[in-house]
């Protein structure tokens, strides 16, 4: 059991860091597929690395996507735009290797079953306005700032790619201040240090972060190497898949092991973990917890669920038995329900592939609508 006074640390990830861009990529991919066959079957990973892009998977679908096309798209959005990045989306090369899926998937899926087993988990926590534990929380809106930044051309020195950590102290199970930053921006070769140290200060970790979480003993590290000239794929070989933490609640709760990008929602690595988050959210939400993680559990070809787990950490207004009884109740845990509940056969995926999957009010994002609240209220009164 987690102590009550802790420090605790999560990270985040700018767009253009490598393994986004692979992410990005491979949703972009199945947003094309998804746009013209709603029904399109797409399992499709991607790597990349100095002048690559390597796209490989199983894509069953009745219509056409000219995949370079979109790979190169992606990667002039995200702003890998000039050769001497190393990475370029006009001069890499795009290499193919996609077949169909496999007819024994096939088989169950069919019928409205999981497309495989697996475990999958869903959390939520009353720290922020968005019920996400702040360290995430807080990583995610640095890199989102550094990306503003850039893009907006208000630091001119800024390149694709870079990271950010926070270390959040924990009072009695609370988050009580912020103890360390590390922001790490990918940079021309003209830029200075000192430069770089005090814009990432003034114009991101101040902009972003709370005044009442910093204090004096707030530790900040920007580039703590030096330099950070060299970024991107140029630098690290990215993966689909590969920042499923970052992806999900910074390493609060618990994780099933499923990567989501490039996966249709008939993969319950993706749709069911939506729902499990939809679910916490809303008991969280609804004022039956404080915290709380939902794991749902699926057989291959199997359409409802084998197990259904309710965790409130002890902050749980109503008995877990009962909690667990309202969600059978109020939610349909089919693959096929989540789907349309979720609303989830539409191009809305490349959104998600940079910035987390989860506490994000935007367009799409219907696993963070709270809609389920009243119901779950009425079901304790």
């Amino acid at each position: 059991m987690k102590p009550k006074n802790y420090l605790f640390t999560s990270e985040s990830v700018t767009e253009g860091h490598p393994d986004k861009v692979a992410d990005q990529i491979s949703d972009a991919i199945l947003d094309s597929i998804m746009d013209k066959d709603p029904n399109g079957r797409v399992a499709c990973e991607t790597l990349v690395t100095t002048g690559l892009a390597f796209v490989a998977g199983e894509v069953t679908t009745s219509c056409y996507v000219d995949i370079p096309k979109v790979v190169r798209k992606t990667i002039k959005r995200i702003g890998y735009d000039n050769p001497v990045f190393g990475f370029d989306y006009q001069t890499c090369a795009v290499v193919t290797s996609i077949q169909g899926q496999s007819p024994d998937i096939a088989l169950g899926v069919d019928h409205g079953g999981a497309g495989d087993q697996g475990m999958m988990f869903g959390f939520a926590a009353d720290e922020t306005p968005e019920f996400m534990p702040l360290p995430i929380s807080l990583a995610h809106k640095l890199t989102r700032r550094v990306a503003e930044l850039r893009k907006k051309k208000m630091v001119p020195y800024l390149r694709p790619d870079g990271k950010s950590q926070v270390t959040v102290q924990y009072e009695n199970d609370r988050p009580l201040r912020v103890d360390t930053v590390v922001v790490s921006v990918h940079h021309y070769r003209e830029a200075k240090t000192k430069d770089i140290a005090r814009d990432m200060k003034k114009l991101v970790i101040e902009k972003v972060i709370p005044p009442q979480y910093l204090d004096k003993k707030t530790k900040i590290f920007i580039n703590p190497t030096g330099r950070f000239e060299v970024g991107g794929p140029q630098a690290d070989t990215g993966l689909t898949g590969r920042k499923i933490i970052a992806d999900t609640y910074g390493g609060c709760g618990s994780h099933g092991g499923g990567a989501f990008s490039g996966k249709d929602p008939t993969k319950v690595d993706r749709s069911a973990s939506y729902m499990a988050r939809y679910i916490a959210k809303n008991i969280v939400a609804a004022k039956l917890a404080s915290k709380c993680e939902i794991q749902l559990a699926y057989a291959i070809g199997v359409a409802e669920p084998v197990s259904v787990m309710v965790n409130t950490f002890n902050t749980g207004k109503v008995p877990t038995e009962h909690l667990r009884k309202l969600i059978l109740k109020n939610f349909n845990l089919t693959p096929l329900g989540i789907i349309q509940d979720l609303k989830l056969r539409r191009p809305v995926y490349e959104a998600t592939a940079a910035y987390g999957h989860f506490g994000r009010n935007e367009e799409g994002f219907t696993w963070e609508e709270l809609d389920k609240v009243p119901a779950l209220k009425k079901g304790v009164a």
